[in-house]
């Protein structure tokens, strides 16, 4: 994991809610999450603080800012759209956010109970948020991109690897998936992070989607990818029914093509990027297992 350019304590988050927010200083506050770009902070029962660690991960979250109230009214599933934006100081460089909370665990570790159901509502999900992007929506050079750009992050992340991975097999799926036709329609909001470590699930069911730092316009296929990552095989026909019935415009075969791509490419970089994180690698070992079946 990346290091931290900053330290983000409690302490800090106390100074910061103190000098501007001081309606919520007398919330207790404890750490919550400290992701690759980000370190959450509860603050009381309902609302999280949420802090870049890096600079490069401040720049996303005010996309967050930016663009997660526009896009929340029309999501049918929760989304931490921020309520408060907060800006630099006490030598804190950068904004940050307070965004809800919201509750359950992420499904990498703790699956949805019915898998049909939480097919069809993540479907849902990503077809009321697939619709034409804004025109000054972020553009992310590594989301949403047409598939053949990763082709050299594949062939470095297969390095990587070494024979931990079956090249050949790799190799032969990715060839197929990059010479799909590229999406040929405007571009579409992306969440552009869709992995199980970013879905929440509550009592059995899909209850948010998180982290919204990688939101992006471009190819809708970067997000199906989690089909690959979340469902078995014999639930991607009610994700696909879900996803084509919500969609604003008709998904072809191509789509789905470019979507195993995405998971297969996705899935290297997982694998090789999480020595020191565990839950990433499991997504990344299940994810290709999926792939190449």
């Amino acid at each position: 994991m990346p290091a931290a350019e900053v330290d983000v304590s409690p302490g800090l988050v106390r100074r910061l809610l103190a000098a501007q927010q001081p309606d919520l200083a007398h919330l207790p506050v404890e750490v919550m999450a400290n992701g690759w770009d980000n370190v959450m902070c509860r603050v009381g029962d309902v609302l999280v603080a949420r802090l870049p660690r890096r600079e490069v991960a401040a720049r996303l979250l005010m996309h967050e800012q930016r663009w997660l109230p526009v896009l929340e009214p029309r999501l049918p599933l929760p989304v931490p759209a921020p309520v408060r934006n907060g800006q630099p100081d006490l030598g804190y460089p950068w904004p940050w956010s307070i965004v809800p909370f919201l509750p359950g665990d992420v499904a990498a570790r703790k699956p949805p109970a019915d898998l049909r159901d939480a097919a069809v509502s993540l479907a849902g999900f990503l077809g009321a948020l697939h619709t034409p992007a804004a025109p000054d929506a972020p553009v992310n050079p590594h989301r949403g991109i047409p598939l053949a750009d990763r082709s050299a992050t594949v062939t470095q992340n297969l390095s990587v690897l070494g024979r931990l991975v079956d090249h050949r097999a790799v190799m032969r799926v990715w060839e197929a998936a990059a010479a799909v036709p590229t999406w040929g329609r405007p571009p579409s909001w992306v969440h552009g992070d869709l992995h199980p470590a970013n879905i929440l699930i509550d009592r059995g069911r899909i209850s948010g989607v998180i982290d919204f730092g990688d939101i992006t316009s471009g190819d809708p296929a970067t997000d199906l990818s989690v089909a690959w990552m979340l469902l078995p095989a014999d639930c991607h026909d009610a994700f696909q029914n879900a996803y084509r019935a919500a969609a604003e415009y008709v998904p072809d075969d191509h789509i789905w093509a470019r979507a195993r791509g995405w998971a297969l490419a996705l899935s290297l970089a997982f694998l090789a990027h999480s020595a020191d994180n565990p839950l990433i690698a499991e997504i990344g070992q299940r994810t290709i297992n999926a792939v190449l079946a």
